[in-house]
């Protein structure tokens, strides 16, 4: 543990100093990229801590026993965190923030016993955000995302990947990914766009697949490849929506443009799209709320990340991914929000995080392990995000004085941040 405390030796940048701290959260060095099986419970707390930002970079941290103390206090800012938590900001690798209107009336069709399916075979679902998204001027979605950016960071949210979805045109496709493109350079945070033009079938594409697949490979992504609009190609492969050799065509396509593939996948039934996404790079595949022996098999001779929503199955009624068997496959998990105006109207991580562990399972070590390591690497962030080391964002949640890490699940309605530190 380096004890210069250099920080304190260039006044013209920022500087922190968080002391007295009850326990630093995943505080250590040379961690692998991912956690999985038994080591998702593995989760490292420095008991009584301080640690040293310097300009948003961690540079110190350690026991108060190890503290060298403080060589320049001029421009300093210190912190007295005693009886409260640190931990690394959370990633969320999969939103779709970028929309135009909330869709509460669907919430009350499913009260009334709709399916999800059923609404959207009527006009709803992504569809009904598809019509009312080119209402919008993309001036109005920035103002609208930002605002929802500044939400999800107060919930302790430090890098947010964004699909687009919610156009299936080319003109309201390459409106959100320019939206996307602006909250990068604004948002303070990493933020990852994903082209999800392979959403849906827009209306007047319903019975004409070919011609929508070749809108999306012959003038969306050369627009999106020549203004470097995405990060990744996602597509729904689903029942009622793209099948497994659709998928397949549009992400070799988005591959020639160098779009990772990021894929929903086993929302509702199983198809073969893990396997078929692994085989194509996949960095992800998300939902996973249905899953066979055939994808578990194929995941494990993988690098690619489950990535599971619980807070989608809680709003829509359908079971929860499987946690417990992908990490007892000896797998790793992360966890996301799915933050869309549909199936998922919460950003809240923190919720995501209770959720997991009451209706899958997971101990709060592994939610913490699958929102921040895991996330960070299904976000392509492993290098600069997830963990407390020198060198990583000070992109921070400071804690409340609570009793345990447990007490952030446990307490599901309370909120327990004091503080974002460096968002």
């Amino acid at each position: 543990m380096p004890k210069s405390l250099h920080l304190y030796q260039n006044q013209s940048m920022s500087k922190i100093l968080i002391k007295n701290i009850k326990g630093l959260v995943q505080a250590g060095e040379n961690f692998a990229h991912t956690l999985k099986g038994k080591a998702m419970a593995e989760l490292p707390v420095i008991e009584n801590a301080y640690l040293a930002i310097e300009n948003n970079v961690i540079v110190d941290y350690g026991t108060m026993e190890e503290w060298g103390g403080i060589a320049d206090w001029r421009d300093l800012e210190i912190i007295d965190a005693d009886g409260k938590y640190v931990l690394p900001a959370f990633c969320d690798s999969h939103t779709h923030l970028v929309f135009a209107k909330s869709r509460e009336e669907e919430f009350v069709d499913r009260i009334k016993g709709l399916t999800y399916e059923e609404i959207a075979l009527k006009g709803g679902g992504i569809l009904n955000s598809a019509r009312r998204l080119g209402e919008k001027t993309e001036d109005e979605l920035y103002q609208d995302a930002m605002n929802r950016v500044e939400l999800l960071k107060s919930y302790g949210t430090g890098a947010i990947e964004i699909k687009s979805g919610y156009g299936l045109s080319v003109e309201a496709e390459i409106k959100i990914l320019r939206v996307i493109q602006r909250l990068k350079q604004t948002a303070g945070i990493p933020i990852k766009a994903t082209f999800l033009g392979a959403h849906a079938f827009p209306k007047e594409y319903k019975e004409n697949h070919r011609g929508y697949i070749d809108l999306i490979i012959d003038e969306m992504l050369p627009i999106i490849g020549e203004e470097k609009l995405a990060d990744y190609i996602d597509v729904f492969c689903e029942r009622n929506y793209f099948s497994v050799e659709e998928m397949e065509e549009i992400l070799l396509a988005g591959k020639k443009y160098g779009l990772v593939p990021k894929v929903h996948v086993n929302q509702f039934s199983v198809m073969g799209g893990i396997q078929k996404a692994i085989e194509l790079g996949a960095l992800s595949v998300d939902h996973l709320e249905e899953i066979d022996e055939n994808d578990i098999v194929a995941l494990q001779n993988s690098e690619c990340m489950p990535t599971l929503l619980p807070s989608c199955s809680h709003f829509i009624s359908i079971p929860f991914g499987d946690a417990r068997r992908l990490i007892e496959a000896n797998l790793p998990v992360a966890l996301a929000s799915d933050f869309n105006p549909g199936t998922t109207p919460t950003g809240n991580l923190g919720v995501v995080m209770s959720l997991a562990c009451i209706k899958m399972k997971l101990t709060p070590e592994e939610a913490i392990n699958a929102l921040t390591i895991n996330a960070a690497y299904a976000m392509g962030l492993s290098d600069t995000h997830g963990t407390i080391s020198l060198g990583k964002s000070g992109n921070l949640i400071l804690t409340k004085q609570i009793p345990s890490l447990a007490y952030m699940a446990y307490a599901f309605g309370d909120n327990h941040i004091e503080r974002i530190i460096g968002l």
